[in-house]
């Protein structure tokens, strides 16, 4: 592991520990503060924002990061990309707002919460102005993790202030607003120190940059099918507390999962360059017995966790949680195969075609279970599990397919790296 990949895995992670600790820091309030049924309509329209937030990105995470890892060497070029970008991602941002109005005047579990719906929309606006996609090409995830701080914790701290029920559930969003707001100001501060000026060029160019995110925005829509249409269609088969004892297990799955993004993104712009497939070996070497091990304790604490994250009236669905335990095997592995591995090589169309496959396999379970008369929140979490690991074995087959592409460099050991680190900050 070169030092420069564990650098970005530790600054990534304290961004995914902030991600964690400050939704499990008042998701344990709001659940004892509010009924089960005002709770999961806030959790459907984050669902429902989920989506509109990858139609606003487009992939632009992942392709745009590429782009400024070629440009990284010409400020001018970065303000270039960056404001085509920009200007492909305002457009998307109007066609996901005209989704949402859609689907706020037509889903029942919705009625009577339009405006709390529609203000949701402006958290996710405010992220095209954040930019991640700079400081993850030019690898200063620093900003990336400070800013999401002042974002979050503003929120987090603010919602023990003015949420204490049902009334309140404006607040939630309103506050969300506010620190979406703050990290914006912080990045534009970030970009001047930087030399960077954002400059857009045209329509045409940035009509050119939505066609080459577009398969990226495909495989992540695919892969997003795995847990948030489960969630939309719970709302339509199922009462909205069950909305929010699948939703609270799957944040509790989603939390876990985020430890394994910083180490998927921080090897991911290493990889573009050096398409070192011994790197993929020693990651896989070092945290899959770390993943096994933190997949049994989660089975052993499924209880005790959910007694601490929602309250007594969550406890029965300890069950559930632990049905989705092998989602957390697998995914790691699927993870580090994808966009770091086959998408390293410029597999774009390959690994696109494993997430939209698994994301069909996933459709047609989810049809046979509604046409069936299975629709149960324990078939659909055997389900998951099940296209998880489809999702692994496409991935590692294109690996195999491609192995004769990659590099086989020595790289050097974790101890060392630690040791070289430590001199570093010493």
């Amino acid at each position: 592991m070169k030092k420069n990949v564990f650098k970005n895995i530790i600054m990534l992670y304290g961004y995914s520990i902030a991600k964690i600790l400050l939704p499990f820091v008042t998701v344990p309030y709001l659940t004892r503060v509010m009924s089960t049924d005002a709770y999961g309509v806030v959790l459907y329209v984050k669902s429902i924002g989920t989506y509109l937030q990858l139609i606003v990105d487009f992939g632009f995470m992942l392709s745009g990061t590429r782009d400024i890892v070629m440009a990284r060497e010409s400020k001018e070029e970065i303000g270039e990309v960056s404001g085509d970008i920009l200007l492909a991602r305002l457009l998307l941002a109007a066609l996901a707002f005209a989704g949402l109005c859609v689907l706020t005047f037509t889903l029942p579990i919705l009625r009577g919460y339009e405006l709390y719906s529609l203000l949701s929309f402006l958290p996710i606006f405010l992220t095209i102005f954040l930019f991640d996609y700079i400081f993850r090409g030019l690898e200063r995830m620093q900003v990336i993790t400070s800013r999401f701080l002042i974002m979050r914790g503003l929120a987090a701290v603010l919602t023990f202030v003015f949420v204490h029920g049902d009334k309140d559930m404006m607040w939630i969003q309103l506050l969300d607003i506010v620190g979406g707001a703050a990290a914006v100001v912080l990045v534009i501060l970030e970009l001047r120190k930087l030399g960077i000026r954002i400059r857009i060029r045209s329509l045409e160019r940035a009509w050119r940059k939505l066609r080459e995110s577009a398969l990226y925005f495909l495989s992540n829509m695919a892969t997003t099918a795995f847990n948030v249409l489960n969630t939309l269609l719970v709302g339509i088969y199922q009462a909205p507390s069950d909305v929010a004892y699948w939703s609270v297990c799957l944040s509790m799955v989603s939390a876990i999962q985020s430890f394994y993004s910083p180490i998927t993104d921080g090897v991911y712009p290493d990889m573009v360059r050096t398409k070192n497939i011994n790197q993929i070996k020693q990651m896989l070497k070092i945290f899959m017995p770390i993943v096994a091990a933190g997949c049994l304790f989660c089975w052993l604490i499924a209880d005790y966790a959910l007694l601490i994250l929602g309250g007594g009236k969550y406890v029965g669905a300890a069950y559930l949680f632990r049905a989705m335990i092998p989602i957390l095997f697998f995914s790691f592995p699927a993870m580090l195969f994808g966009w770091p591995t086959i998408g390293a090589l410029g597999k774009t169309v390959q690994i696109t075609a494993t997430t939209v496959f698994s994301a069909c396999f996933q459709i047609i379970g989810l049809l046979a279970l509604g046409l069936s008369g299975h629709f149960t929140l324990l078939n659909l979490a055997f389900l998951r599990c099940t296209t998880e690991l489809v999702l692994l074995l496409t991935r590692l087959a294109f690996t195999w397919r491609y192995r004769d592409e990659f590099v086989r460099a020595e790289v050097p050991p974790l101890k060392l790296l630690r040791r070289r680190h430590e001199r570093t900050d010493g």
